[in-house]
């Protein structure tokens, strides 16, 4: 076998080196979990396999009761303050009637101290409401619904599947990078079917991939692709 030939096959060898295949995978995929106890009654299922631009009620799992008890928690916490205004001024007429005795006063502290106390714990309480109407209530925006995984009617407990939400704002190319290869890998330009980028590596694996031995994961951002899915050909160059 001549030189020329042996160089032509050792060319042809590194060029296939650095050529590498990758599908158009989304930025994030997002299940979205309930973190709540409760019965759906409500589905958007008319935004599934749609962009929802504007906030968007996608789930909602019945709240009634956490709102009612929110309102009579509200109104009792403000019965509490008002209360405990009364006892502090009660207070302070004690310190101003020496008849009083110290242990009148302790009395009448430890009244308010209890009652400060309650105020306290009701507090936590309505953050806590607030909280569960909140999660009972799954909005999302700027996502793309890809599957709502419950039906009106049916009981979720924490930890159950909802919906898988999308961001496909970017794409994400992963590739498995020989170590031969990785050598100013960072610093060439990159082709993408053959037509020349701007884009750069976005993480360049140090640690070789557990499952492609030898091999470092490398990962590539592209901004708002027009097709996910589809496979393509990344070079270095």
């Amino acid at each position: 076998m001549n030189k020329t030939i042996i160089s032509l096959i050792t060319l042809t060898t590194l060029s296939f080196a650095q050529s590498y295949y990758a599908k158009v995978e989304p930025i994030n995929n997002y299940e979205i979990k309930s973190s709540v106890s409760g019965k759906v009654i409500l589905t958007n299922d008319k935004f599934e396999s749609k962009d929802v631009k504007n906030d968007t009620t996608i789930v909602k799992i019945d709240s009634y009761t956490n709102e009612i008890d929110l309102k009579n928690s509200q109104k009792k916490l403000e019965i509490l303050k008002n209360i405990k205004n009364i006892e502090e001024d009660t207070l302070r007429s004690f310190n101003k009637v020496s008849s009083k005795s110290k242990f009148d006063k302790d009395l009448q502290k430890i009244k308010i101290l209890n009652i400060t106390s309650n105020i306290t714990d009701l507090e936590t309480k309505i953050e806590l409401l607030k909280d569960t109407i909140k999660n009972k209530n799954l909005i999302e925006k700027n996502r793309y619904i890809y599957d709502i995984s419950v039906k009106v009617g049916d009981f979720v407990n924490p930890g159950s599947l909802l919906y898988t939400a999308i961001d496909t704002s970017s794409a994400k190319l992963t590739i498995f990078i020989q170590k031969e290869n990785i050598k100013d890998i960072e610093n060439k330009t990159i082709y993408i079917d053959d037509k020349k980028t701007d884009f750069k590596i976005s993480k360049l694996y140090k640690i070789a991939d557990k499952k492609h031995i030898s091999s470092y994961k490398c990962e590539i951002i592209i901004p708002q692709p027009k097709l996910f899915s589809k496979l393509v050909k990344i070079e270095f160059k």
